[in-house]
């Protein structure tokens, strides 16, 4: 007869079985999930860790190979590889140009035969290489990821074609994992991650976190080469205002006293350096040299020609009272460091203080009008000349005369740069000689200052809204 109370007993027991095997596999399955969800925690949080570094590491105005250092480095961290790589885009983007590679990151770049048999006996040759080889956008690993504009999982480079012999050159299996870098919308580059098989291969978990990461980095490269921007455009910005106020200290401080004669002058930049100058030269035996002048171009290479052809007029300017003679020997000083695309116009005077009498030299430059107060009426004062570093100094000199005149009381004579011609309004009508003797014809009655200063008021209301385009200097002379 069947024992109910020991099939009972049987039927517990094996429930029980049941119960603690399920039990133990949960266990085991929640242990694993558990396992999982750490490893992913801990991975999110160097990941947070890295990118936090990161933006510590951009503003404190660390150097870009710093930033790549940071970056590969924080990359290993994250994802416990053995050692990586950032390549960028060279600017006209036909290369990629290493920025850091690690020191035990195997090459990622195919190296020639003769490379290799060469580090054989001395191992720097093939890191020397590496660093200083430059990749084409279409070649190899590197140029098939930036073709791709994507990521890439190797499992092995040793089977992957594009790096030939150079796969000889890895003791054990090495995997790895690209992306390009993108900012913007464009490509600025590719990172690389690699590890030994040995450390096992990256899971897909890993390549995730790697491209995202990947991005990451982009953004925070893209940024940190902005902020580099600004701050080397905020030096050059101080380096240009100090530039300036070197060149104001060029500028006559004050205006010149000569007997018989009121001066007056005016300079107004374009730009933070001007490449337009007047200047007033006390000369030997009682005489006096005006000087207004403009260099082709605008910024810093004109300010400079500009500040070199005012020290040697300066130093030439005694070597004779002939103002056409003292041009070409600034012109002769000059011509050997002038570039083929820039020249200097001039207008050299030379003031007689005891006769009143003046000498001109013109250097292709405008001609200066004369107001006739006898008259009330303009000249134009036209004496025969070439600009400053065209020619060697045959032609230059056959060519630049002495132009002799005499001055009247109540007489105004003008000297200006193009600038204020050919300034613009918002029609784009320039303001053009026609309105800039009408101008100077109403204020020459009032004096040399009344004249420099209605035409540069008149400019700046004729012009409106539109930017200066060009210098603006005036010199007015009156004699009194």
């Amino acid at each position: 007869m069947l024992d109910l109370g020991h099939v009972a007993a049987v039927v517990l027991l094996i429930l029980l079985v049941i119960t603690v095997g399920v039990w133990l596999k949960t266990r085991s399955q929640l242990g694993e999930i558990q396992k999982e969800k750490d490893q992913i925690v801990g991975e999110e949080m160097r990941m947070f860790d890295f990118l936090h570094h990161i933006g510590q590491a951009i503003e404190k105005d660390i150097t870009p190979a710093q930033l790549y250092k940071e970056i590969v480095e924080g990359f290993d961290e994250v994802l416990g590889a053995d050692a990586g790589a950032i390549y960028l885009l060279s600017e006209d983007r036909e290369y990629l140009v290493p920025k850091f590679i690690s020191v035990n990151c195997p090459p990622l770049i195919s190296v020639p035969q003769q490379v290799i048999e060469r580090s054989k006996a001395n191992p720097s040759a093939l890191t020397s290489y590496v660093m200083l080889a430059r990749v084409g956008t279409g070649e190899g690993l590197l140029g098939e990821v930036v073709t791709a504009e994507a990521s890439m999982r190797v499992d092995n480079l040793q089977d992957h074609e594009s790096l030939g012999a150079t796969s000889d050159l890895y003791d054990h299996g090495v995997s790895a994992m690209l992306s390009t870098l993108q900012y913007g919308g464009r490509n600025i580059g590719v990172v690389a991650v690699v590890r030994k098989h040995e450390n096992g291969l990256f899971s897909d978990n890993d390549y995730d976190v790697f491209r995202s990461v990947s991005e990451q980095s982009a953004f925070a490269m893209g940024n940190a080469m902005i902020h580099q921007e600004l701050t080397e455009k905020r030096k050059l910005d101080d380096e240009l205002r100090t530039a300036r106020e070197v060149q104001n200290v060029l500028l006559p401080s004050a205006e010149p006293h000569i007997p018989g004669y009121r001066a007056y002058g005016s300079n107004t930049p374009a730009r933070m350096i001007s490449g337009d100058y007047f200047d007033y030269i006390n000369l030997p035996d009682d005489k006096t040299g005006i000087v207004i002048a403009d260099v082709t171009g605008k910024g810093l290479p004109a300010g400079l020609l500009m500040a070199m052809c005012r020290s040697v007029l300066r130093l030439t300017a005694r070597a004779t009272a002939s103002p056409s003679e003292v041009l070409g020997l600034v012109n002769r000083h000059l011509f050997p460091d002038v570039r083929e695309d820039m020249f200097v116009s001039l207008i050299y005077i030379v003031l007689d203080n005891d006769t009143g009498k003046l000498k001109m030299s013109r250097a292709g430059h405008d001609a200066p009008i004369l107001y006739r107060a006898d008259t009330g009426l303009i000249e134009t004062v036209k004496p025969p000349g070439l600009a400053l570093g065209i020619d060697s100094g045959n032609v230059f000199d056959r060519v630049t005369k002495d132009y002799e005149m005499e001055m009247k009381q109540g007489d105004v004579l003008l000297l200006y740069t193009d600038g204020v011609c050919e300034a613009v309004n918002d029609d784009d009508d320039e303001f053009g000689l026609a309105k800039l003797e009408e101008i100077f014809c109403k204020a020459a009655d009032s004096g040399a200052e009344s004249v420099v200063k209605s035409i540069r008021r008149q400019v700046s209301v004729f012009s409106g809204n539109q930017p200066q385009m060009d210098d603006i200097t005036m010199v007015a002379l009156e004699k009194s």
